[in-house]
């Protein structure tokens, strides 16, 4: 049994773990729920041997522990798969899952790639993923990446006597729901002789996979409940302290769009992801793309944006055509960009909050090459204010903020710079409700000011909630565009119709 008792952690001006008492059971599925910023990435860092704590005790099967680092947790079977992903990208499959333990296939000094190729697979045939080991890891899919994670992590089966404790932190969240039935099979196979710490925030899930729940506040354990007496209203209210917003998607907060202002214009558009598209945005629009992976919903962002060039097919933003596509370029239009993968192309990890904030903005705070900090920095605590950013101040690195104040950064990034054409690529992935209503309450104030938006949702009913139009998409082709005036908004049944 792995267990933790009265464990506190500080931080520069936060408390983050209070007396925290946490356990797992020999074979035990174990949920851990809670807001952004209540205390859950902390105490998966702690149990990772990533912290140390400041105070409490740390036990495995009654022997007291103190992990200096990672590794010496994972030499005690503790492995964790993270949400934003630990792999490098221009690394191969194989080199990623045994990275720091390559000594193994070592001959006379030199690596014998055929048999760590041969032992990656074995390693895939765990979570069935059949891909050659000698893929270099960024030409996979991100839910191949987050699959090639977990049997990095479950290569400890070979290394250690002991049983496993497997922390995965959000590892559904982008995950398509064949894959999402597949990983739980997985870890529920594996309980024979591991333990899983699953920390996510689709209840439906926490439910479905765990035998137990914490419930996390401010950095304290609030509740504890087991699988049978769980209930999700409950749980919600006890993780935000207040009773949730029936009214979640502000839908009655919605107004029409301005259909007489065209922001982007795409005509007969092709791309690397998509054929022969064309819609246009208008100011005061949340146009939703709806579809399956690799629809073509991401490639369609990418090339409003400027990152990726149309093969054919004309671009128009605000009235002009666009010739040259570069990021540059799509800041200077007034688009603004919040990616997928924000801890890797949204935010920049080692600069705090107010230079995160002023990044795409430089220009407006420079003179004769010198910047005005303290320009920077007012921006940044009126937004701070603004939003409800939690941060002790704007000199926090933005990597030691929660995932809702980060997404809240970047949001204010590219509203503080003015931008008027807001693409969203799931704003609220590994969001928690009380961060996703906040993000929600923004979408709708970005709408009345007149932004038009492109948003990837996260679910069906987030893109139904909060759409004025949806379309549909399926391998990387228009299918069927619905209109979403409140009260009159396409089901769940007529989206996935056309999607599959």
């Amino acid at each position: 049994m792995y267990a933790l008792e009265k464990v506190d952690k500080h931080f520069p001006g936060v408390h983050a773990l209070k007396a925290v008492d946490f356990e797992v059971k020999r074979g035990e599925i174990v949920g851990l729920v809670g807001e952004n910023g209540a205390g859950k990435s902390t105490l998966m860092k702690v149990i990772y041997g990533a912290y140390q704590p400041d105070g409490g005790t740390i036990s495995i099967d009654g022997k007291t522990m103190r992990f200096q680092n990672p590794r010496q947790a994972m030499e005690h079977g503790i492995g964790m798969v993270f949400q934003e992903q630990s792999l490098i990208t221009n690394l191969t499959v194989m080199e990623n899952i045994y990275l720091g333990y390559e000594q193994q296939f070592v001959r006379f000094g030199v690596i014998d790639w055929k048999a760590m190729a041969a032992a990656a697979r074995a390693q895939l045939a765990k979570v069935k993923l059949d891909i050659d080991p000698a893929t270099i890891t960024s030409q996979l899919s991100f839910a191949q990446r987050q699959l090639v994670e977990l049997a990095k992590v479950l290569t400890l089966e070979e290394r250690i006597d002991g049983d496993l404790v497997i922390l995965l932190d959000e590892p559904t969240s982008v995950l398509a729901q064949e894959e999402v039935e597949l990983l739980f099979q997985i870890v529920r196979d594996l309980t024979k002789r591991a333990s899983f710490i699953f920390v996510s925030h689709r209840m439906d899930e926490v439910l479905s996979l765990s035998d137990r729940i914490y419930v996390m506040k401010d950095g304290e354990v609030v509740d504890v409940v087991s699988h049978d007496a769980a209930d999700v209203d409950a749980i919600q209210h006890k993780m935000v302290g207040r009773e949730v917003d029936k009214e979640y998607y502000r839908e009655q907060k919605q107004k029409p769009y301005d259909a007489a202002t065209t922001l982007v214009s795409f005509d007969s558009v092709s791309a690397d992801g998509f054929q022969d598209i064309s819609f246009d945005l208008h100011a005061g629009e949340v146009l939703c793309l709806v579809g399956t992976e690799g629809s073509g919903r991401e490639a369609i962002l990418r090339c409003v944006y400027g990152l990726d060039a149309p093969h054919s097919g004309r671009v128009t933003i605000k009235g002009d055509r666009v010739e040259t596509f570069t990021a540059r370029g799509g800041v200077a239009r007034g688009i603004g960009y919040v990616p997928r993968e924000r801890k890797i192309e949204g935010i920049v990890n080692g600069m705090n909050v107010y230079e995160n904030m002023t990044l795409s903005q430089l220009s407006n705070y420079a003179t004769n090459g010198l910047l005005n900090v303290g320009e920077e920095k007012k921006l940044a605590r009126s937004w701070i204010e603004k939003l409800g950013i939690k941060t002790p101040s704007e000199y926090k690195d933005c990597a030691g903020l929660s995932g809702g104040n980060q997404q809240k950064v970047v949001l204010a990034k590219w509203r503080s710079g003015g931008s008027d054409i807001m693409l969203l690529d799931h704003p609220t992935r590994g969001l928690d409700i009380g961060a996703k209503e906040d993000v929600y309450e923004m979408i709708r104030e970005m709408s009345d000011a007149g932004v038009g938006i492109i948003l990837v949702a996260d679910t069906l009913e987030e893109a139904i909630g909060l759409s004025h139009t949806i379309l549909v998409l399926k391998d990387g082709q228009f299918q069927k565009r619905f209109e979403g005036a409140p009260g009159s908004k396409p089901t769940l049944y007529d989206l996935v119709h056309h999607m599959i």
